[in-house]
């Protein structure tokens, strides 16, 4: 199984941590991983100039995304990490998420029954964690993608932490996220092997 993480953070914290912790549990499991990382990508928004739409030939930009395209098409399963700003998701992902648009015009089904999960990270206990969940599985939804949670009793839309703006160092005390991560792999791990 093909494993494709995304750190969303403009820095290498805990966002980039914590994906790359879910790639390694994984890529001990049998699974093939590839990462990767906004921090200092050159990516351009999504300016709807519909390109993409009437050439059938990917984006307009000609940016770092293309490793990403590449990769998320290869991928069987995605996982996606963000920081939590403004209580939502980062606007680097939202941004990727725009610009997924290319390949869906290319192939509508491109994405159809790939399976994701998400990781958000909040410096706040409650900081918009499960609201920036509800956008990652939002993507995954509107792209006909097999959006996983971590099921009841912690981890219900997946894998949440309280950083207590403390990066790498905050992510990694945070016992109770470590075990919605662990929670939510198994789920997302065991989902990919039935849609197999």
């Amino acid at each position: 199984m093909k494993i494709f993480g995304i750190s969303s953070s403009p820095r290498l914290q805990g966002t980039h941590y914590l994906v790359n912790y879910a790639l390694e549990y994984l890529k001990e499991r049998g699974c093939e991983v590839r990462y990767f990382s906004v921090f200092r990508k050159d990516i351009k928004f999504c300016i709807h100039c519909d390109y993409c739409v009437r050439k059938k030939e990917g984006c307009i930009h000609k940016d770092d995304l293309r490793e990403f395209y590449e990769n998320f098409i290869w991928a069987d399963g995605i996982i996606i990490g963000t920081p939590v700003y403004q209580g939502n998701i980062t606007g680097q992902l939202k941004t990727l998420m725009d610009r997924c648009r290319a390949i869906v015009a290319r192939d509508p089904k491109i994405l159809k029954n790939k399976v994701g999960m998400g990781i958000a990270v909040g410096g706040d206990r409650n900081g918009g964690q499960e609201i920036a969940l509800r956008s990652i599985h939002d993507f995954y939804m509107i792209n006909e993608m097999i959006s996983v949670g971590g099921g009841s009793f912690g981890a219900n839309l997946g894998s949440t932490f309280w950083s207590k703006d403390k990066g790498k160092e905050g992510v990694t005390e945070d016992v109770e996220g470590l075990k919605s991560l662990r929670k939510t792999l198994k789920r997302f791990l065991d989902t990919l092997k039935s849609v197999r």
